[in-house]
C-alpha cells in the first residue's frame, strides 16, 4: 500500500491538484491477513497483486464518538493494544 503521509491533514486533495514535487509516497508493507490502519482522507494506493490473485480489502470505518443511548456499537476495541509493524 502506498501512501502520501499527512495527506489527511489537506482535507480533500484531489489528484489533479497534487504538486508531486514536493509531495512523496512512502510504501508499507501489509502481510497477506494483515490489516493497516489509517486516518480518513488519506490519499492512498495499490499496485496490481504480484501474483495475479484477487485481492480482498474490507473498509471499515471507526469512530471515538458515542453513539446516542439508543444505540450501541457491536465491537468495541482498544486500538492501542494492536502492534503496527512492517515485514
Amino acid at each position: 500500500m502506498r501512501v502520501v503521509p499527512k495527506s489527511h491533514l489537506k482535507k480533500i486533495y484531489r489528484p489533479e491538484t497534487i504538486n508531486w514535487d514536493k509531495e512523496t509516497e512512502t510504501t508499507c508493507c501489509v502481510k497477506q491477513g494483515g490489516l493497516m490502519l489509517m486516518k480518513p482522507l488519506t490519499l492512498h494506493s495499490s499496485s496490481r497483486t504480484t501474483n495475479n490473485k484477487k485481492r480482498r480489502v474490507i473498509h471499515i470505518e471507526l469512530s471515538n464518538v458515542e453513539l446516542p443511548k439508543e444505540l450501541k456499537w457491536a465491537e468495541r476495541i482498544n486500538l492501542t493494544d494492536l502492534p503496527l509493524t512492517c515485514g
